[in-house]
């Protein structure tokens, strides 16, 4: 058995040590949970939020991947999926996007949390700590190893903690139900993959399946699949957690889902959504689906005529943006979350490789793209698209204000038949 030292479990109020903000999939180190305990959480834009005070272990995969954190948020025990996690900084976790949602944390079948573990007596000593490492996939954390201490000791002689692969001790870690196992091997699929193997079992095993995985990989594979199908899958699902899977979703999907409901379960829906998630649906939702604002996603990258190419490109290397996109960057005068202030123009990203990193946006606008207008038929929008060989085209309202932008793949999963992404995934 391969054993390493660890120096002993940092005091709770001990900060991760780091010199620049990092993402968190491309950490280095194993941290450990101790000294994530007690850190603060703040929101994208700075704003202290709340402080973590557990970490949610999902005992579905090989190894354990990080759920998410639970935060203290004044009185209230809320859930933070580890997904929405995008930098560890000594000063705290910053959320990548979004706010938290309010809801009191519940602890659900197939997750046990990290506090649970500590002191818990294995092989003549008890568990100290437990490290964490950043898994293959972005903003994903996974168990690495379990530090064990208070063991028999040698008078006058202080014992450092003995440090475990996770694997070594894999019976803390034991799957409790057979639909985990197969849960577990889905959510390690990419979506498309996911779907169509899903697509091949009965309704009732593809049901409880959608139950065992977690939100965010839930909310992956109902992007691979058509509103029916999507329909069909989480008709068994409370309220609550398909409003949290909604949640996970890019905004445009998740009011194509929405759309296929009555509007009284719709609101009651966007009700217990997250509110800064929910809004931008409901926006999507008073539009027509077949015009450019029916289809069009309303998040792009949105810059202020002053922010320099430097900004632009730091933006569009965002690995968990589509790559249409990332072809382009809209200028706007503030505010800059759709719906914006006056819309400017378009700068494409070749553009912005050629330009000096000083150089503001608002000065390389390209002046040749005209937007769509937010009722703009599908097929007017998939004209413009063809016209102007680009892979997206904003979308403005009445009033000049950007609104979204429609891309390629929007259009294609428009006019495709249903279940085209299954069957191309299963060539």
């Amino acid at each position: 058995m391969h054993v390493r030292k660890l120096e002993p479990p940092v005091r709770a109020r001990t900060r991760v040590e780091h010199r620049e903000p990092t993402d968190v999939a491309h950490l280095a180190r194993t941290v450990y949970a101790s000294r994530l305990m007690r850190l603060p959480l703040v929101g994208a834009d700075g704003a202290d939020i709340g402080h973590v005070v557990d970490i949610v272990l999902g005992l579905g995969g090989r190894p354990p991947r990080v759920n998410g954190f639970v935060i203290a948020v004044q009185r209230r025990r809320v859930f933070v999926g580890v997904g929405r996690v995008g930098e560890i900084e000594s000063a705290g976790l910053r959320l990548r996007r979004g706010s938290v949602n309010m809801r009191e944390f519940v602890l659900r079948e197939g997750e046990r949390l990290v506090s649970d573990l500590m002191g818990r007596r294995l092989r003549d000593a008890r568990i100290v700590d437990v490290g964490l490492r950043p898994a293959p996939e972005p903003f994903t954390w996974e168990l690495a190893t379990v530090a064990l201490g208070g063991g028999r000791r040698v008078p006058g002689l202080r014992r450092a903690p003995e440090v475990l692969d996770w694997s070594e001790v894999g019976e803390l870690f034991v799957q409790e139900r057979p639909v985990d196992r197969q849960a577990a091997a889905l959510g390690g699929l990419h979506p498309a993959e996911m779907a169509t193997a899903i697509a091949r079992l009965p309704l009732s095993r593809r049901r409880v399946l959608a139950e065992a995985l977690d939100d965010e990989r839930l909310a992956d594979l109902l992007e691979e699949m058509s509103e029916t199908e999507q329909v069909q899958l989480v008709e068994g699902l409370d309220h609550e957690r398909l409003a949290r899977v909604l949640d996970e979703m890019e905004a445009d999907d998740a009011a194509d889902l929405l759309g296929e409901f009555s509007a009284t379960l719709r609101n009651q829906l966007l009700g217990a959504m997250d509110p800064e998630e929910a809004e931008p649906v409901r926006r999507l939702l008073s539009y027509e689906p077949d015009t450019a604002g029916g289809l069009m996603t309303p998040e792009p990258i949105i810059l202020a005529p002053h922010a320099t190419v430097a900004e632009a490109l730091a933006r569009v290397r965002d690995p968990d943006l589509p790559v249409p996109l990332a072809a382009q960057v809209f200028v706007c005068q503030p505010p800059l979350e759709t719906p914006t202030g006056r819309y400017l123009g378009v700068v494409g990203v070749q553009r912005l490789l050629r330009e000096a990193p000083s150089k503001p946006v608002g000065r390389c606008v390209d002046e040749d793209w005209d937007p769509l207008d937010a009722s703009a038929s599908d097929k007017e929008v998939a004209g413009a698209l063809a016209a102007y060989d680009v892979v997206a085209l904003p979308v403005t309202d009445a009033s000049g204000r950007l609104v979204g932008a429609v891309t390629i793949d929007d259009v294609l999963d428009h006019i495709l038949p249903a279940g085209w992404r299954i069957t191309h995934a299963a060539r």
